[in-house]
């Protein structure tokens, strides 16, 4: 035993001297000062997310098709604010929770991060569509078929991630070599594969579709500047301009998605690590998912609707009868 290594760190259980896993030590107010930090932004994060789940589930005006797609992604957001809750443990180098809560919480993470990259190429369809087949899109995208999407695209990831921690699920703690340790090991070739087709090949159909988009957008707008403006011509110019605004919206929000995760998974192209310790602290983990916390932000900028719903959340008026049929939008 290094003594001199010893005296900068501690056991994570000093009961078990011989079994414990050694944590580095880091001063009182330090300490405190990132807990404090963390917790604050994981109670954000899940409190933002959880107003835009009851104002879409609650006011009958919002069970719209995108705005359904926004519900699953604000379902998503609020398991990452859950989740934060456990990074904070481990942002102090031990795991206290036992072998079986390591590895729920390294699926956990694992169906949120697959679950939003879907729900988001769902949202680039849906604008896709809003855009360039603006007279079929009520007859294509329906409330029905965007939950079966929604439904599906929840089921796959469940499925796909039990499939990669098999091995972890059946036998946990397997891979740790000390108590307060939480390891999760995957095969390489399935790294691999899953970093295609939960990443690159994900958001290489979304860039593609947005491109699209914004395309067809651009051209829509210089031949709606050229047209003569009628009654109904203005009319139309101004469904189709709410429709462009949203997917800027919503463009927005997938831009802030691939920048922010962009640094988590180039990391792990980079280093192909077969293996990870979830008690290290990693920054990229953080900055991803604080874009979790920025999505609500975004919707209260862009969505005048969200910042009247949690008005009257706040004021508790969402308790009073027929309070779904009020008038949003």
């Amino acid at each position: 035993i290094d003594f001199t290594v010893m005296g900068e760190t501690e056991l994570c259980f000093p009961q078990l001297f011989n079994t414990s896993c050694w944590k580095p030590k880091r001063p009182l107010s330090e300490a405190v000062l990132i807990n404090s930090l963390l917790s604050f932004i994981s109670l954000l994060t899940a409190s933002l997310n959880l107003l835009v789940i009851i104002s879409i589930s609650h006011f009958k005006q919002l069970h719209t098709p995108t705005n359904l797609l926004l519900l699953s992604l604000a379902v998503s957001d609020f398991f990452v604010g859950l989740v934060m809750t456990f990074m904070i443990i481990l942002t102090n180098g031990c795991w206290f929770l036992g072998d079986v809560m390591c590895v729920l919480y390294s699926g956990l993470t694992c169906l949120i991060t697959s679950t939003s990259v879907g729900t988001l190429v769902l949202i680039s369809v849906d604008r896709y569509v809003a855009i360039c087949d603006p007279l079929r899109y009520t007859t294509k995208v329906t409330v029905t078929r965007v939950s079966v999407c929604i439904s599906l695209c929840w089921s796959f990831s469940f499925l796909h991630n039990s499939f990669i921690l098999r091995d972890n699920l059946i036998q946990p703690g397997m891979y740790n070599s000390c108590y307060g340790e939480c390891i999760v090991i995957i095969n390489y070739t399935v790294v691999v594969v899953d970093l295609f087709l939960t990443f690159i090949g994900p958001v290489s159909v979304i860039i593609v579709i947005y491109m699209r988009v914004f395309v067809v957008a651009v051209s829509q707008a210089r031949a709606m500047r050229s047209q003569i403006k009628t009654f109904q011509g203005s009319v139309t110019v101004r469904v189709k301009n709410s429709e462009l605004k949203a997917a800027k919206t919503l463009g927005g929000v997938v831009l802030a998605f691939l920048i922010s995760c962009s640094p988590f998974y180039i990391s792990s192209l980079v280093n192909f690590r077969s293996s990870a310790s979830l008690t290290s602290f990693a920054i990229e983990t953080w900055f991803f998912y604080l874009n979790s916390c920025l999505n609500p932000m975004i919707y209260a900028y862009c969505y005048p609707w969200f910042l009247k719903c949690i008005k009257l959340i706040v004021t508790c008026k969402i308790l009073k009868p027929d309070s779904s049929d009020i008038s949003i939008l």
